[in-house]
């Protein structure tokens, strides 16, 4: 091999391992990771590019919990699965279900603040809005010794400003599976089939029966389609 050959080859090899590290970024849709790909690995290289993308990720996340006769439920068949998801805890729903949370916590769930009683933040003055997501933040930090970094506005309605007193990031949905309406698992099951794709975050909630069957059924579905499931901060880049 000619010193020229040799370093041709070292320059492939080093551009698709550059090209699989952008394609490792979390967030961010196949067809941008590919893009992304194209621009650094050529055309040529990028089949054995694509060989060393990960799998397509979604993230399953419940509001409005923890429900202590349905959340106990989700979570052993969560386990069971070894699926890790992300709870937007009520903070009305924390007093009598303290040890559901630390589950939550050991488990490797992330936890998340869905204000104290579900209200509209955008409806409310800035002062209360402030202090329903602060009330909730420092009681789930006497339960688990952990300050929430992230909150699900109810509604998806944040308010703007917002920001000036709490220093969280709001995390909203793209399949909205309506669980909570419809309460049918096969109505739950399709909306994720025809509307999740690679860095959806989908929306559920921990207090019904049906939601529990469904969302056990979402994780079985898309594990067999080749999705990874993760929980909110490892799909967000900041």
């Amino acid at each position: 091999m000619t010193g020229n050959e040799s370093m041709s080859n070292g320059k492939k090899i080093l551009a698709i391992f550059l090209a699989a590290v952008v394609l490792s970024v979390p967030f961010r849709s196949k067809e941008v990771r590919l893009t992304a790909a194209r621009a650094i690995a050529g055309e040529g290289m990028l089949r054995l590019v694509e060989a060393s993308m990960e799998h397509p990720r979604v993230a399953l996340t419940f509001d409005d919990g923890p429900s202590a006769k349905y959340t106990p439920l989700l979570l052993e068949g969560l386990k069971e699965r070894g699926v890790q998801a992300t709870f937007f805890i009520m903070g009305k729903n924390i007093q009598g279900n303290e040890e559901l949370i630390r589950q939550m916590q050991e488990e490797g769930h992330l936890i998340g603040n869905h204000t104290y009683n579900h209200v509209q933040l955008n409806k409310i003055p800035r002062e209360l809005a402030c202090e329903e997501i602060q009330k909730t933040n420092n009681e789930l930090y006497e339960v688990t010794g952990i300050y929430p970094s992230y909150i699900r506005p109810p509604f998806g309605a944040w308010q703007e400003n917002l920001e000036l007193c709490v220093t969280m990031l709001p995390v909203f949905w793209d399949v909205d599976t309506l669980d909570w309406k419809s309460k049918n698992v096969n109505s739950i099951l399709k909306i994720v089939q025809n509307e999740v794709k690679d860095g959806s975050i989908i929306l559920m909630h921990d207090e019904y029966e049906t939601s529990v069957d469904a969302a056990l059924k979402v994780v079985d579905m898309l594990k067999k389609q080749g999705y990874e499931f993760v929980t909110v901060d490892e799909m967000i880049v900041t």
